[in-house]
């Protein structure tokens, strides 16, 4: 026999059961003669009780221990998967030993477990910001440059910078309040369309200094330019500057036009500039900068990623099917709209989606029937992401208030 002492606790195992076992620790300990290279194997020896020591974990050891004795490894759940496998390898046993079932259930649980830790890093990543105090020690200006920094990225470290984090989600809604009343007929008069422009030259002034703050006190240009955040920041402030550089264009245009009697040049300036003014609603999502709600969205999304492509997948392959049923049952119906297939897109695209706008209906009894199946098919494909993503979200948001609360 061979006596084994693991964290204070003895076992006893027959030397030709652990030479079965050649390539495990303790088979190689049965099988050495040179008491050197059995000392290696173990932490110590006590030579008046033949014990050779092993500073482990005895609770496990009794797995391994049950697994000499009779050829199979048990796996149970209430284990740390990752101490598990730790302890199953120093003992030179493959987890290929335990039973099919058992081992499944292991690997699911270890999947579960690295894409919690895997999560749980990007989240902490989430709220990290890209930057941090100690990146400036050394550098050009790097007192001042921190001190901007903490003023425009961490609103925790002071009232001003708390301030600045307010007035930055202020001037977000006051731009999007003056873009929707750029619109209202009653505005476009001469002393609304003033007000309009003063607003959206504050609003502009403001973006820009906190985006040269920011710009400023960065370490990397590269990591800058990079962030997202920082994009949606440069998209907020760029169709101010374009309208500017394009209504003096428009007003050189308009000189041209009144010589040479062309408008071509005219009409087409005033459609970029209608597109470069509407590009001002992204500024809307500067406000994920300091919302832990649009941060945890965004991040259920991009987690999510697989799922939204597959209800995307579904829709498309069901807006098809039902597409070619409709057109095949309606196309005979005098004054139908269901002309073709693709003009039988969009019915079933508002159909799936449970909408039902009434624009384009079917008039025969197969038609409706095509179209009740469509609708609940619809039903159960909305049905199946929502609660998936509802879950994922509440669980991401409250963990990222907890982090955002623990800082």
């Amino acid at each position: 026999l061979l006596n084994i002492n693991v964290g204070g606790k003895l076992f006893q195992i027959a030397c030709k059961v652990l030479a079965q076992y050649p390539i495990t620790r303790l088979g190689k300990l049965a099988l050495y003669t040179d008491p050197a290279k059995k000392l290696q194997l173990c932490d110590d020896y006590l030579v008046q009780k033949n014990e050779y020591f092993f500073d482990r974990d005895p609770s496990i050891f009794h797995y391994i221990f049950h697994f000499y004795r009779s050829g199979v490894l048990w796996v149970m759940d209430e284990m740390c998967p990752s101490n598990f496998v730790e302890e199953i390898e120093y003992w030179g046993i493959h987890l290929k030993y335990s039973q099919r079932c058992c081992r499944i259930l292991f690997e699911e649980k270890q999947d579960e477990l690295s894409e919690y830790l895997k999560i749980e890093k990007e989240l902490e990543a989430e709220l990290e910001p890209l930057e941090s105090g100690t990146q400036f020690d050394g550098k050009f200006l790097g007192r001042f440059r921190k001190m901007v920094w903490n003023l425009i990225e961490n609103p925790y470290s002071s009232v001003p910078a708390k301030i600045i984090a307010v007035m930055s989600s202020f001037f977000v809604l006051i731009s999007i309040v003056g873009m929707t009343l750029s619109t209202v007929e009653e505005m476009k008069n001469k002393t609304g369309k003033m007000w309009m422009e003063q607003m959206e030259m504050i609003c502009a002034i403001f973006f820009t200094s906190e985006y040269l703050m920011r710009l400023i006190s960065s370490s990397s240009f590269k990591n800058f330019l990079r962030a997202a955040f920082n994009a949606i920041d440069l998209v907020a402030i760029l169709p101010f500057y374009i309208q500017i550089l394009f209504e003096n264009l428009d007003d050189g245009d308009m000189q041209y036009h009144e010589e040479l009697h062309k408008v071509e040049n005219v009409s087409k300036l005033g459609k970029v500039l209608k597109l470069i003014k509407l590009m001002r609603i992204f500024r809307i999502l500067k406000l994920a900068r300091h919302s832990t709600g649009l941060r945890a969205f965004s991040f259920t999304m991009r987690q999510c990623y697989q799922q939204v492509c597959c209800l995307l997948l579904f829709i498309a392959m069901g807006v098809f099917t039902f597409s070619a049923l409709i057109h095949s049952v309606e196309h005979d119906v005098p004054g139908t709209d269901f002309t073709s297939i693709p003009c039988a897109w969009w019915w079933a695209a508002v159909s799936l989606s449970t909408v039902g706008y009434g624009d384009t209906v079917p008039d025969t009894i197969l038609g409706r029937m095509v179209a009740f199946v469509c609708i609940s098919f619809g039903i159960i494909l909305n049905g199946m992401p929502i609660s998936i993503l509802y879950n994922k979200f509440s669980d991401y948001y409250a963990k990222l208030k907890a982090h955002e609360m623990s800082q």
